[in-house]
């Protein structure tokens, strides 16, 4: 990705648009004049891609999904799924850069419902099956998939394993749901890009990065598959149904 990046950069492009975090900070190590769009799901000011939230500095601004900020209320859906769940798991990748501060979330969100929250990692696609190997020996009753792009990349193999070991899996991205998950609850992704592809357009017409706060999402979409829950045994609460923006039969 340093490559692609610096060969943009060489190529004298207006403006570089970069996703996920990694690719942010490739274009960020690879010039500090040419301005920087991102969309990523870690926190760019931890990370120390920005300043700021508000006021970005340098050349870089763009758009957060925040996605660790995004655990609790995933938990919270599995709970309400669950109700008499005691242990769940989380699906994780120990080397991206917001896994630390969404294992925290999760872990203090778990802590004050009395749940108990295992952590399994997975770095890379050999390690997703022994992963949810592990889940069974730990009698975890839900899973959640914390965002990843290994996890997106691989969804179709992580399906199959939920599917295969019958565990209830709440998920990050609306298209999981869409292809048999049973439940997700994330940011729109067009509307995502929609505000990313406006911050572009004003790059373009001159705005400075450093005068264009990071923007975060408002819009989200909880999607239950309803045909995969029956094929857990699972009866989706009336009030669960009523807040779903989609509904998969």
């Amino acid at each position: 990705m340093p490559l692609l990046a610096e060969d943009l950069v060489n190529r004298k492009v207006n403006v570089l648009f970069a996703t996920p975090l990694s690719a942010g900070f490739a274009a960020k190590r690879a010039t500090t004049t040419i301005p920087i769009v991102f969309l990523t799901g870690g926190d760019p000011v931890d990370a120390g891609l920005v300043d700021s939230l508000s006021s970005p500095g340098g050349n870089a601004t763009g758009v957060s999904e925040l996605t660790q900020k995004l655990v609790p209320k995933r938990l919270e859906l599995l709970r309400e799924l669950l109700p008499q769940a005691k242990v769940l798991a989380m699906l994780v990748n120990p080397a991206a850069r917001s896994t630390g501060p969404a294992t925290a979330e999760a872990a203090a969100a778990a802590e004050a419902v009395g749940l108990k929250l295992h952590f399994a990692g997975a770095n890379n696609k050999e390690e997703i099956a022994p992963a949810f190997t592990g889940l069974s020996e730990r009698a975890a009753e839900g899973l959640l998939i914390n965002p990843d792009p290994l996890f997106l990349d691989e969804r179709d193999l992580i399906l199959d394993l939920a599917s295969r070991q019958q565990v209830p899996t709440v998920y990050f991205d609306r298209v999981f749901s869409a292809s048999g998950g049973l439940m997700s609850y994330g940011p729109s992704l067009s509307e995502l890009f929609r505000l990313a592809g406006v911050y572009v357009g004003r790059v373009l017409k001159g705005a400075r990065p450093a005068d264009l706060p990071v923007q975060q999402p408002t819009k989200f979409e909880l999607v239950i598959n309803l045909s995969t829950a029956k094929q857990l045994a699972l009866t989706v609460p009336a009030t669960l149904l009523a807040r779903a923006n989609e509904v998969v039969e």
